[in-house]
Order: C-alpha cells, then sequence, then structure tokens
C-alpha cells in the first residue's frame, strides 16, 4: 500500500501547527514549528499569504488527513461513509475518524504517534472482546473491550506503560484498565471529544464544491 514517505515535519510546517507526527519530539525544543515556524520551501518564511475560501476549505481537509494518518483515497472514503450515514456529514466523518483502533490507540497513549499505534495494530498486539484485530481502519463500537495481547504484554513496546501513561489525557469516553492492560469503550465520542484543531464544517464544505 502507498504511504507519505516525505519528512512529516514539513507536514506541520504546511498547516502551521503541530499535528504531533513525530511522537515524543513534538514535546521538545527540536519540534519543527518551534524552530522554523513559516512554510516549507526554497525562499525561507515570507509570511503566510491570504487565503481564500476555497483554499480554507483545502487547508482543513489536508490538515484532518495527515493528523489522522490517512491517505487521500482513505480519507474520501471515509467522508462518503459519514455523507450516508443519518446527521451531521462533519460530526459523522469525526466520530469515524475517532473511532478508528489506530487513533484509539494513540489517545489511550499505548502508542506515541498515530503511525506508530497503526504499526502495532498491524503486528496484531491488540484483541478486541477476546479476537486479534490488525486492521488499524476499525472503528470500534461502545462496550468493546481492547486488550493488549498477552504475549505482548511484557514486550519492549509497552515497557514503563504505567509511567508513560501518567502523561496522558485518556478522553472520557474511553476507561483504561491499568491491572488488566484492557480498555473499555463507554460511548462513542461526542463534538468535544473530537480534535479541537479541526473544523469539520470546512471539510464538509470543501466536499461540496
Amino acid at each position: 500500500m502507498a504511504k507519505y514517505l516525505g519528512a512529516k515535519c514539513k507536514l506541520c510546517r504546511r498547516e502551521g501547527e503541530k499535528l504531533m507526527l513525530k511522537g515524543e519530539r513534538c514535546y521538545t525544543g527540536k519540534c519543527a514549528i518551534v524552530k522554523r515556524p513559516y512554510p516549507p520551501g526554497l525562499h525561507g518564511p515570507k509570511g503566510r499569504a491570504r487565503q481564500s475560501g476555497y483554499n480554507l476549505q483545502l487547508r482543513e481537509k489536508q490538515k484532518a488527513k495527515r493528523l489522522y494518518n490517512l491517505l487521500e483515497k482513505q480519507f474520501e472514503l471515509s467522508f462518503k461513509r459519514a455523507s450516508k450515514q443519518k446527521g451531521d456529514a462533519g460530526e459523522n466523518l469525526m466520530k469515524l475518524l475517532e473511532t478508528r483502533l489506530d487513533n484509539v490507540i494513540y489517545r489511550l497513549g499505548l502508542a506515541a504517534s498515530r503511525a506508530e499505534a497503526r504499526t502495532l495494530v498491524n503486528h496484531g498486539h491488540f484483541q478486541i472482546n477476546g479476537k486479534k484485530v490488525s486492521i488499524p481502519s476499525y472503528n470500534v463500537k461502545t462496550g468493546e473491550i481492547i486488550k493488549i495481547k498477552k504475549s505482548s504484554q511484557t514486550s519492549k513496546r509497552f515497557a514503563n506503560l504505567s509511567d508513560r501513561l501518567k502523561k496522558m489525557e485518556i478522553p472520557g469516553w474511553l476507561y483504561w484498565d491499568a491491572k488488566k492492560f484492557s480498555a473499555k469503550v463507554l460511548e462513542l465520542p461526542r463534538q468535544e471529544n473530537f480534535e479541537a484543531k479541526i473544523n469539520p464544517q470546512l471539510i464538509v464544505e470543501f466536499y461540496s464544491r
């Protein structure tokens, strides 16, 4: 499957904000947004040009796509699914993105970035209701139990897990049980649980042109 192979920090600089694509590095002074808070390019810091309505919509779509670590086709398919569901298409889209298994693993603090979370899921480190799930795009449902596979609990990937989780703010729609190495989906995320950086209405407007 195709994937972006360029410098991830350039993506953050293009959007003008941290998208947390490099895990722990994003919290340090080495973060590209801290060192070079202007768009990538040959001509250095020129400032950001005034944006048209279309460009605002495009940038919001690109930002969401990059934040959730999706390719263009994957993101477009997610929007089509959201638009076919009842209710607001923008809110439906954010629910689909937030409930992706790789995003849930990241939001629980079990991975430093969504890219790492996708790798962990692909490698089969997690079970849902006792069955191994290795599909990052799997959408979790209310009441489901996500557990680190027993053979993976002692691996280096999950070393010092309790210390890492102390730094994380787990969203209210998820519950983490440290003793059982498992999490429960208490409910589907609401609007206040979505990534505050994203304006889904602009994405709806982009695809409604």
